[in-house]
């Protein structure tokens, strides 16, 4: 019999699990494998830090003390809330409650003692998070030195920031390729949340400084690069993607200070309420419901925050 704390490698490579690693593994307490199982590390985070909130609150120590909770502990905890934001209580008690469904799904308890704890009302339509005027959107647009490879990949950059609200990783993810047309259309293949796909109608205005940057940058043919890439670095490679700080401090934070635009409304979130505002101003509900319908009788147009008037866009 081999030993139990080596493990025992396959013919093709693989290791196999020993006999203590596969008993620990099957007696790993739900909650624990819950948490285990959320892949993305911010979602993790976020997660992690409700749930150690309830913790300290309740005193609960091991994994197993979760299955002692009732309504009433959360009641009394969401009361402690009270000072936060309204939207930071509805986060905390979601995250408490997506445990307990896994719980119950795993026959650990019998019921989810979120469930039917009040939540803080989500007040009014209009959101907090401060939108671009039309005037400083345009503003923010111009401040790039066009004549420059830095300025046009930045231009590229806010405009598809500005116009299509992509979040910071999924605009590091694009890659040249997702820039394409496809059925006449010019489109971005915008890898989101959980590895789904949705392929972005772009704007005509975007769309054209995309092009100019490929063309000024000579990786247009490069079709699995990235397609925002660092234009000076200290080391390493030039042709891999830009992160998500440099495009916070050295594109939308710079430009942002040049222009006189206050920080608060090009904070993570800024540029995106940017484009959603747009969205609404622009197009009403029925357009919006029109344009998504379309989209998915052609399954080849959808987008979260409706791209689908390309050409309707405000001309900044």
């Amino acid at each position: 019999m081999s030993d139990a704390k080596t493990p025992v490698p396959q013919s093709n490579g693989e290791r196999l699990l020993t006999n203590a690693e596969f008993t620990a593994l099957a007696n790993v307490p739900p909650e624990v494998e819950w948490f285990a199982n959320i892949v993305n590390p911010n979602s993790r985070r976020a997660y992690q830090n409700d749930l150690r909130h309830f913790m300290r609150f309740a005193g609960i120590v091991r994994p197993e003390d979760f299955r002692l909770v009732s309504r009433a502990h959360v009641i009394a905890w969401r009361k402690t809330l009270e000072p936060l934001a309204p939207a930071s209580v509805r986060r905390k008690l979601s995250a408490l409650s997506a445990l307990f469904d896994f719980l119950c799904e795993n026959n650990a308890v019998t019921h989810n003692p979120v469930k039917g704890v009040k939540r803080p009302a989500e007040g009014a339509n209009e959101g907090k998070t401060p939108a671009l005027s039309d005037a400083q959107a345009r503003c923010l647009l111009d401040a790039p030195n066009g004549a420059t490879l830095k300025g046009k990949r930045d231009r590229a950059i806010l405009a598809v920031l500005l116009y299509h609200g992509l979040r910071r990783a999924e605009l590091c993810a694009l890659r040249v390729k997702d820039f394409a047309i496809r059925r006449g259309v010019q489109t971005l293949a915008v890898h989101g949340k959980g590895g789904k796909i949705r392929y972005v109608p772009v704007n005509p205005a975007a769309a054209w400084l995309v092009s100019e940057y490929l063309d000024a940058g000579k990786h247009r043919d490069d079709a699995d690069g990235a397609l925002f890439r660092p234009v000076k670095i200290w080391r390493g490679n030039l042709a891999k993607a830009i992160s998500g700080t440099a495009i916070y401090l050295n594109v939308v934070k710079h430009y942002a200070q040049a222009a006189d635009i206050p920080l608060e409304a090009v904070r993570p979130h800024g540029l995106r309420a940017t484009a959603a505002t747009w969205t609404r101003q622009h197009f009403n509900h029925a357009a919006i419901r029109q344009a998504e319908n379309a989209a998915r009788r052609f399954a080849f147009l959808h987008s979260e925050i409706l791209s689908g008037c390309v050409a309707g866009w405000p001309a900044i």
